[in-house]
This record gives structure tokens, C-alpha cells and sequence, in this order.
């Protein structure tokens, strides 16, 4: 009898999503397209701040003074850090205040971090900047995945990040390129430069064209108590805080890549007239594990592919261990096995990110917070980790990938109790308000 009454409460509550999706996305005055590239380029900010200057290193190092390779690892890590404890307002405030005015107020403050690392003097004045910046553009990251939220539900949310994930996975293809493109014509600070003249058009772009997609229904007046038990439900919530662990460990592997990969090419295989392209065709296959995940998630479910792709990831990853213990690592076989395991890690992201959304429909704003601090601290201080221990060759980076998949894996299976490959009914769970 509690089975059937189970499933005819879960038939009834697929159904009030349903129509909730269509009157959401009814009242959407964007275009479809319009709407995916609109927020896939406001997640991208995030990743154009960062990738053009992975070959701009060096040049930044000897303008700052900085003698020590690893430490300008450091410009990157900055950048991460201050996202990760930028991340974990802009949800709340975002569902007191809505998703539009917080995107305009922090892409401006973010438009003038990017000036000061332009003119910046000193590694000091370069790390505070990069930082504030990291900090006011989590804002997009957290903002966009509410917002995508609002309109989407289950295994159709996944779909649709799937596909703004084929969008904003162009940019990292292009961005280090892009980056030494400007390097042949100015100087590494017009790479701040364009990131300006980018954020202002983003800023328009969303004051012009995006609506407000929160309902008054699911404003939440922001008090400490409430975000603090939100907070603690989300902790307690066994799938949501598994797979937010589980998304933030397994991204530590690429936040590692991005910290390791210019020395990588530059000092271990002393190929950097390669590195933007070889860095373009790795990131290449992760927009293409993007787009296979948008055409088989909704088929498969994000938990059954999910899955299975962190296993392929950690296989691949033990691969590689093999090919550097055995002395048969060449440029050609780290990009295969980089590109080979990044493609499963595509295949894991946006759908770890939707499943530990999932029974958030009121307080998206700061389960989505939450999940953005989470994932993006431990994978910017395990990244940074990683990229500390370089030492001249691809092991570190290699091992980094074995054990980031495989703390994953455990996040996984913590969250489904064991069981993988199912598909099980996840209780939605309000968040608290006054």
C-alpha cells in the first residue's frame, strides 16, 4: 500500500513541475537560444578570467617580480579562492532580492577588481585584485545555476546545463589562444583590457534582455537563523551534501590541470608554441562530453551516467600512472589521456550539480550558494595542492587525477548508501523562511 501511495504522491509532484516549467518558461521573453547563450556566457566569465592567462605566466611573473614558478600558480588560485567565499552570498541574496539585481551590482564591482589587476604594480596588488574579482563574479555562477533552476527540474535542469556547458566550454577552447593572440600585439595587461570591455557587454546584455525569473512565491526574507538552517538542511540532506562533496573533490583534478598545464608544456615538454592548441583540444573534448551528456542524460539519467563516467575517469587516470611510471609519457600521450579523462569528467559536472539541486525548489538561491562555496573551495585548495607539487613532470598532476576521482567515487556512493546505478525518488525540501 505505501509503495503505491509513493508513487502516485511522486506521479503528482513530476506532474506540479511540469506545469510549473511550462509557466515559468512561458513567461521567458527570450529567446532559446538567446537564453542558453546568455547564460552560458555569464558562467564563461568565469573561465575568461582565467584560461588567457595561463600563457601570459611568465610575462606576469617577470613585469611583478615574481621569482618563484610555482608561486605564480598563485594569480590562478587567487582567482578561485575568492569565488569560493564569494559564492556563499549571493544565493541568499539572490532569493531576497532576485536573480537580476545581483548580477548588475556584482558584475559592476567586478569590472572594477579587473581594473586593478590591469594596472596592478606589485604581486601583492595582483593577488588582492584577482581575489575581489573571483569574489564579485561567483555571483554568475551562482546566479545563472538558480536561475536555470527556476525555470527546469530533474533530469530536463541537467539536460539544459548540458547544453549551456557545450556553449561555455567554447571559451575555454579559445581563451588561451585568445590570450596569446593578445600577447603578440600588447602587453599581458591588455588581457584585463578585454575582460573589461567583456564584463561591460555581459552587464548590458542582462540589464537589457534578462527577466527576473524568481516568483515572488520563492523570495525568502534573508535572516541568519534561516540561511544557517537552510545551510544545515542541505548538510543533513544525505544525496545533495554527497554529491556537492563528491563534485567538488573530483573537480580538484581540474583545477589542478588549470594551475600545472602551462609549466607543464613549457618546462616539461618545452613545447609552448603548442600549449594553446593542445590546451584547445583538451578542453575540445570536454565540450564534447557536454554535448553527449545533453543528448543522453535525459535517457540514461544524470545518476546512471554520472556514475559510470567518474569510473571511466578514475580508470583512465590509473592508466596514465601506468604510462609515467613506465617512462612512456610523451606531449602526445599526456594530451590523449588528459583529453580522455576530461571528457568523462564533462560527463559528471553539470549532472553532480543537478542532482544535489534537485530537492531545492524554494532557498534555490542558497542551496545553490552552498553548493558554489563547497565545490569551488575544495577544488581551489586541492588544485592548488596539486599544482604546488610540481616537480618537472606530469606525476603529480597524473596522481592528482587517480586520487580526485577516486575521493569522488566515495562521495558517491557515501551519498547513495552504497547502492549505485539507481534511480531513487529524492524528497524536495523546502528551505526555511519567516
Amino acid at each position: 500500500m505505501f509503495p503505491a501511495i509513493a508513487a502516485i504522491a511522486a506521479a503528482m509532484q513530476r506532474a506540479d513541475n511540469m506545469t510549473a516549467e511550462r509557466e515559468h518558461r512561458a513567461a521567458l521573453p527570450l529567446g532559446f537560444v538567446e537564453f542558453i547563450t546568455l547564460i552560458a556566457m555569464l558562467m564563461a566569465l568565469n573561465a575568461l578570467s582565467i584560461d588567457p592567462m595561463l600563457p601570459a605566466l611568465p610575462a606576469i611573473g617577470e613585469a611583478l617580480g615574481i621569482a618563484e614558478e610555482n608561486s605564480r600558480q598563485w594569480i590562478i588560485s587567487a582567482y578561485f579562492l575568492g569565488m569560493a567565499v564569494g559564492s556563499l552570498f549571493y544565493g541568499s541574496l539572490s532569493d531576497r532580492y532576485g536573480r537580476k539585481p545581483v548580477l548588475v551590482v556584482t558584475l559592476s564591482f567586478y569590472l572594477v577588481s579587473t581594473l586593478a589587476c590591469a594596472v596592478a604594480t606589485s604581486f601583492a596588488m595582483m593577488l588582492a585584485g584577482r581575489a575581489a574579482a573571483g569574489f564579485f563574479a561567483a555571483a554568475v555562477r551562482v546566479v545563472a545555476v538558480s536561475i536555470v533552476r527556476d525555470l527546469f527540474v530533474g533530469d530536463r535542469m541537467a539536460r539544459i546545463m548540458s547544453v549551456i556547458f557545450i556553449v561555455f566550454m567554447i571559451v575555454p577552447v579559445i581563451a588561451p589562444t585568445l590570450g596569446q593572440v593578445i600577447l603578440y600585439i600588447a602587453s599581458w595587461r591588455w588581457i584585463f583590457g578585454a575582460l573589461l570591455v567583456l564584463g561591460a557587454a555581459m552587464a548590458l546584455w542582462t540589464i537589457f534582455r534578462l527577466p527576473e525569473t524568481l516568483t515572488d512565491a520563492n523570495r525568502i526574507d534573508i535572516s541568519l537563523d534561516d540561511v544557517a538552517a537552510t545551510f544545515g538542511q542541505i548538510i543533513t540532506h544525505r544525496s545533495a551534501f554527497g554529491y556537492m562533496l563528491a563534485s567538488g573533490v573530483s573537480m580538484g583534478a581540474l583545477v589542478g590541470f588549470i594551475t600545472s598545464v602551462q609549466q607543464i608544456f613549457f618546462d616539461v615538454f618545452h613545447e609552448p608554441e603548442v600549449f594553446p592548441f593542445a590546451f584547445a583540444a583538451i578542453a575540445g573534448f570536454i565540450a564534447i562530453g557536454s554535448f553527449f551528456n545533453s543528448r543522453l542524460v535525459e535517457r540514461m539519467g544524470a545518476r546512471r551516467l554520472s556514475q559510470g563516467s567518474l569510473m571511466a575517469f578514475i580508470l583512465l587516470s590509473a592508466i596514465h600512472v601506468g604510462i609515467i611510471l613506465s617512462g612512456w609519457e610523451t606531449v602526445w600521450t599526456f594530451i590523449a589521456m588528459q583529453s580522455s579523462a576530461l571528457l568523462c569528467f564533462a560527463l559528471c559536472g553539470s549532472n553532480f550539480s543537478s542532482i544535489s539541486m534537485e530537492p531545492f525548489a524554494r532557498g534555490a538561491g542558497a542551496a545553490s550558494s552552498f553548493q558554489a562555496c563547497l565545490t569551488t573551495l575544495l577544488s581551489a585548495l586541492i588544485g592548488a595542492f596539486i599544482g604546488s607539487l610540481f616537480d618537472g613532470t606530469t606525476l603529480p598532476l597524473a596522481l592528482g587525477f587517480l586520487l580526485c576521482g577516486t575521493g569522488g567515487l566515495l562521495g558517491v556512493m557515501w551519498a547513495e548508501r552504497g547502492k549505485l546505478f539507481t534511480r531513487p525518488n529524492i524528497p524536495k525540501m523546502p528551505a526555511p523562511c519567516r
